[in-house]
């Protein structure tokens, strides 16, 4: 698509926006919750932040399988939404709430078993591992509600009822923050509990967004607020659909997960203050990665959509011009990224050895950032909107699994190189997966209507 055409479909913009935006600040609420968990917690030092950082690696590896669950769902509810079948997203809600209440409780109960066993996956520090193991241990009552309200959260956003969702989530992490600094530190009448105290601040505030959400699901009388019957219609053949599109985006997701968990792994078994500043890193390009988050929902909710209307020549003009206007983005994040980088050492009180690593991290980051804002717009926007979830498979995980994790563990392990080659070569996965993300979009056979 010529530059000059990008902005033509004023229509598209605002139907892409009036679903992003709600999308956008709910994970921006978020992203900044947990940076300003990640500040408090850098208060008490290195080992907390790495303990706490490392610990929530097991919660990310449970709530990517979880989006792989609801992501594989939304295709259905996205096209689904556009031939106005409620019953079809009523029973496609149903299948993801069993699936993700089951994944919910085995990593409950793995928690509860060995939490020592899990962090020490991660780490060797006997420090770190001691305050994760009881980070982790209080966290574990969190599990079952954030799956349930995960379900809800996706399912609205492909209906176009992205709202709630937001003002749940503002309403959550609101709790969240304020009871992380009457916890954490020991405010008022609460003794000061540390990364115990973040862990059980999550867990209510965790509880409220689920009760909240879905009350108000069933008040509002929105598509997914089905009654049990409604919600437990599977028959065979939608099941086997459903496995069949979905189970390829669970795989993605988990496989994806655990690949970003052995880059934790890698750079936290280079030396403590290294995985300090990783976790400072990530949390700090939530900012600006939450818009990219939002566009890419938002247009695989509109590209779904227009497949389920029969409509396909406009769902791959939407395809095209996302790619275009996510990657200019990109490089405009780049530039504010690079510049936030230098508030690091008047917000993080962590040592001289931290704040050089972060920002030589920054760099290699704010380099790739164009490139991931074009991968994140094929993967989520694109190729799982048009059901063409092998490919994902293919697209997200060949370059990370056999070039970026082989050539960082290298980096750590056998040539001991400075940790900014280590997060390069974990990077470089992003500048590889471009070529075969452009090659896909070219050849149109992205789209898929999974619901004939």
């Amino acid at each position: 698509m010529q530059f000059q055409e990008l902005f033509k479909d004023k229509q598209f913009y605002k139907s892409l926006f009036t679903i992003a935006i709600p999308i956008m600040l709910q994970n921006l609420v978020n992203s900044f919750v947990n940076m300003v968990d990640t500040v408090m917690i850098g208060r008490l030092g290195s080992v907390e932040i790495a303990a706490v950082g490392l610990g929530n690696q097991f919660f990310f590896l449970f709530s990517m399988i979880l989006f792989g669950i609801c992501s594989g769902g939304a295709i259905f509810t996205a096209q689904f939404w556009g031939k106005q079948d409620i019953q079809g997203i009523r029973k496609n809600t149903g299948l993801c709430l069993i699936l993700n209440s089951s994944v919910a409780l085995v990593f409950t109960i793995l928690i509860l078993a060995a939490p020592e066993k899990i962090i020490s996956i991660y780490t060797r520090d006997p420090a770190v591992v001691e305050a994760g193991t009881s980070y982790l241990k209080n966290l574990a009552p969190s599990f079952i509600p954030f799956g349930i309200s995960f379900v809800f959260i996706i399912t609205l956003r492909s209906v176009e009822k992205v709202r709630l969702a937001m003002v749940t989530t503002i309403i959550a992490l609101s709790i969240n923050i304020t009871l992380n600094y009457l916890f954490i530190f020991g405010i008022g009448p609460f003794p000061a509990m540390g990364v115990v105290g973040a862990a059980r601040a999550t867990v209510i505030a965790r509880i409220s967004e689920m009760i909240i959400l879905v009350t108000l699901t069933y008040l509002k009388g929105y598509a997914p607020a089905g009654n049990l019957r409604e919600l437990m219609i599977l028959s065979s053949s939608f099941t086997a659909r459903f496995f069949q599109i979905t189970l390829p985006v669970i795989i993605n997701e988990t496989l994806w997960s655990l690949g970003v968990t052995l880059q934790n792994i890698i750079v936290a078994r280079t030396n403590t203050d290294a995985i300090a500043a990783f976790n400072i890193t990530s949390t700090l390009s939530q900012l600006t990665w939450v818009v990219f988050i939002g566009l890419g929902n938002g247009v695989g909710v509109l590209i779904g959509k227009k497949i389920g209307e029969g409509e396909e020549k406009t769902a791959r003009d939407y395809a095209s011009r996302i790619t275009v206007f996510n990657t200019l983005l990109g490089a405009g994040a780049a530039i504010i990224l690079f510049f936030l980088s230098k508030l690091i050492p008047l917000v993080f009180n962590v040592n001289p050895r931290v704040l050089a690593y972060t920002a030589s991290m920054f760099i290699v980051l704010s380099c790739s950032y164009p490139f991931r804002s074009f991968n994140m717009s094929m993967v989520v926007g694109i190729c799982r909107a048009g059901g063409d979830t092998v490919f994902c498979v293919i697209y997200d995980l060949i370059f990370m699994w056999l070039v970026a994790l082989p050539a960082a563990a290298a980096a750590s392990f056998i040539f001991h190189a400075p940790v900014w080659i280590i997060y390069f070569c974990i990077s470089s996965e992003e500048f590889l997966k471009t070529i075969l993300g452009f090659w896909r979009l070219k050849t149109g056979r992205w789209l898929h209507n999974v619901t004939e």
